[in-house]
């Protein structure tokens, strides 16, 4: 079997961002990379949406830019203004064939869909494949949406909406969220942030349909694709390995809160790219700590107030949006923090920190 200097399990979004960057980089002009993805096409599966807090490489691979959106509770709304972080949509479908495209100009690349067809023993690895033990306490995002086309212009595709909480929560979190393309088409979303054994809560395509008649007063449309995840809001337990660095979701590159995942995706990629020569011995990259610490007081809350989160979401966006960005994109500082936590229920949060 042959031997190769770096190895990637899983040609996923971290997979292929980090072989991207490793292309675009020059580290792999003398170096060999061996990517494992058992899937025989690569086609649009995803949606991976944020605000764009800082440059990233797939600019032309967004499929939508939105520089307002809005969040609604029963009785309320407000509208955000967010032209300084515009929030960007990814066409999987292009990210895919941008980064493959590029990876087949070099020879010292490999595509295997078996592990057991390479050597592991003498090669750095990087695996995006996550281990999570799924205990019955853990909480999860989970999500179905459709893309829809409808027959007249029925979108404001100027402003998108980030979270809908004015829908049956069934004693948990639910909220829909709407990603406007066109003034006749959008992803509309139905997620729910529980752990996964309520059954009750997983007719997501009958939440949809009643969604967009009895919300939307959408009747007529055709669904043109259609996505189902879950995202772990709890941290992987991975085994340390010489020489096996985690990447993605196993390397805890989701924000626990939220679930965003991409950007922090890119700046590891980033990371990993400018200390490849040194990688096993560098410093680990990681979300910056008070962050996991706030949002593991949050989902505290969470767990024991479900009924109040959308009150909880909506009072966040008191604060400035440039505020709110930062701190659901890991990018705020020490004030930026404060303003948010006063801004939430103190005694809840109070509670849970003890």
């Amino acid at each position: 079997m042959k031997d190769f200097d770096y190895i990637i399990i899983g040609g996923g979004c971290a997979g292929l961002s980090l072989a991207y960057e490793l292309e675009i980089s020059d580290k792999l002009k003398n170096k060999s990379l061996a990517i494992i993805e058992p899937r025989d096409e690569y086609k649009r599966d995803k949606t991976w949406s944020f605000w764009k807090v800082f440059p990233h490489n797939f600019d032309d691979c967004v499929k939508k830019s939105w520089d307002n959106f809005s969040i609604n509770i029963p009785n309320d709304t407000k509208f955000i203004d967010c032209k300084l972080t515009p929030y960007q949509s990814i066409d999987t479908g292009k990210f895919y064939d941008k980064i493959l495209s590029k990876l087949k100009l070099n020879e010292n690349i490999k595509f295997f869909k078996n592990i057991n067809d390479i050597e592991l023993s003498n090669s750095i690895i990087f695996n995006s494949v996550p281990n999570f033990e799924n205990k019955p306490n853990n909480l999860w995002q989970h999500f179905c949406g459709v893309e829809i086309e409808t027959e007249k212009d029925f979108f404001d595709d100027q402003i998108f909406n980030l979270m809908d909480f004015a829908c049956d929560q069934k004693n948990e979190v639910h909220f829909f969220y709407t990603l406007p393309f066109s003034k006749k088409s959008a992803l509309v979303e139905t997620t729910w942030i529980s752990n996964l054994s309520n059954e009750n809560i997983k007719d997501y395509d009958n939440q949809i349909d009643q969604y967009l008649k009895n919300h939307l007063n959408i009747r007529n449309y055709k669904i043109n694709f259609k996505e189902e995840g879950s995202i772990p809001l709890f941290r992987n337990k991975n085994l340390k390995k010489l020489n096996e660095i985690y990447i993605g979701s196993a390397g805890d590159m989701t924000r626990l809160s939220t679930g965003y995942t991409f950007l922090n995706i890119q700046e590891h990629s980033k990371y990993i790219a400018e200390n490849i020569d040194n990688i096993s011995k560098a410093k680990l990259f990681k979300i910056k700590k008070k962050y996991d610490f706030l949002d593991n007081i949050f989902l505290k809350v969470l767990r024991n107030n479900s009924s109040d989160m959308g009150e909880i979401f909506f009072k966040m966006f008191n604060s400035s949006p440039k505020t709110a960005i930062n701190f659901l994109s890991n990018k705020s500082n020490f004030l930026e923090d404060l303003e948010i936590i006063l801004k939430m229920p103190k005694w809840k949060f109070l509670k849970e920190l003890f």
